[in-house]
């Protein structure tokens, strides 16, 4: 296992978490796609079905993962659910991550901890903090008893669209979870190529030294809100507001 360092700014007194380059998984040969996407994240453009809704974020169908991804000719992008989850340790430092390069949206972004989407599973809508904990198992190996679903918070929905490199884009409704806790991580290489945690008064100088951009949706909410719930993690359900679906312009640093 390759170990690295995600910048160079950090103080090495913050304990950080390091990069972890873990064991490349088994790949299979891709069937009917561009030989450019890697065979695992193909298969799953194809193998996911994704929720489509409305503005209100009423459930009105299902399409594919690729579908839900694809930018028309006219910047157009099917709008579907999405979650993200922030992920705190008990300190209260931000695990952040970086996408890694085998990913279709949004390769060596920058991001929090885990952005995915619930799922249309055995005829039935997957609900969005049952979604949240299979992808931090799958994404960062975060054994799923060690994540008590009643300790996740909802704190709001954020309805963006963002056109990406023009091929491949988003256009969600993004459930915004919180999470604080000390959990064990393994991360998947095939998803992640960097992680660390972040102490709150680094923040702001660390963004400048990541080798990348921020993700649209990740950059949003740090403009807009991430400073007043990091502030307060202690009273998150005061300041949560799960039924409102907020609007903000997308910007990358």
């Amino acid at each position: 296992m390759l170990i690295r360092n995600i910048s160079r700014a950090l103080r090495s007194t913050y304990l950080l978490e390091k990069r972890f380059l873990t064991t490349e998984p088994s790949k299979t040969e891709p069937q009917n796609i561009d030989d450019s996407v890697d065979s695992l994240q193909a298969q799953a453009l194809d193998q996911d079905i994704c929720l489509l809704v409305d503005e209100k974020d009423n459930f009105i169908g299902t399409a594919t993962k690729r579908d839900c991804h694809k930018v028309g000719e006219d910047g157009s992008v099917l709008l579907h659910r999405a979650f993200s989850v922030f992920l705190f340790n008990k300190r209260g430092d931000i695990l952040l991550q970086r996408r890694s390069n085998h990913k279709v949206t949004y390769p060596d972004y920058y991001t929090n901890a885990c952005c995915s989407h619930p799922l249309y599973i055995d005829n039935k809508v997957e609900d969005v903090i049952s979604a949240a904990r299979r992808r931090l198992n799958f994404e960062l190996g975060i054994p799923l008893n060690d994540m008590d679903p009643k300790l996740f918070t909802f704190m709001t929905r954020i309805h963006y669209h963002d056109p990406g490199d023009g091929v491949w884009g988003e256009h969600e409704i993004d459930h915004v979870l919180f999470y604080q806790g000390d959990v064990k991580l393994k991360p998947n290489s095939n998803e992640i190529s960097e992680i660390a945690y972040v102490p709150k008064d680094e923040f702001n100088a660390f963004l400048p030294t990541l080798e990348g951009p921020l993700t649209p949706w990740f950059n949003m909410i740090r403009r807009h809100k991430l400073k007043l719930w990091w502030d307060n993690l202690h009273r998150l359900k005061e300041l949560a507001e799960p039924e409102k679906i907020q609007k903000f312009e997308s910007k990358n640093k």
